[in-house]
């Protein structure tokens, strides 16, 4: 029994560790690493500042997927981020958004 727990455990770790990358791949193909670091700040701030900074805002998911669409200035200082709509669908916005905030 205890084998079959950590069969599945592992299996669990590797699953979420390939969503994690196949979402940075996503992330990257979408451009926005361009201007965001993982961990670190380039022309934008980097995603994991972006995590901190909404964390425990339950309203954060739509309020960015918002931001990535339409894009916007201020929050982050004076670079404007471009719209990232129409070239980047709604559905991976939604889901680099969520990656995000996951970091």
């Amino acid at each position: 029994m205890k084998a079959f727990l950590i069969m599945i455990v592992t299996a669990s770790a590797l699953m979420v560790a390939g969503q994690a990358a196949a979402n940075e791949a996503l992330a990257k193909k979408s451009g926005c690493l361009a201007c965001h670091g993982v961990d670190k700040k380039v022309l934008g701030p980097g995603f994991k500042d972006v995590a901190a900074k909404y964390k425990g805002d339950a309203s954060a998911e739509g309020k960015l997927v918002t931001k990535v669409k339409a894009g916007g200035s201020g929050v982050w200082g004076p670079m404007p981020m471009p719209a990232n709509s129409p070239q980047v669908k709604d559905a991976d916005i939604k889901t680099i958004v969520k990656w995000i905030l996951s970091l």
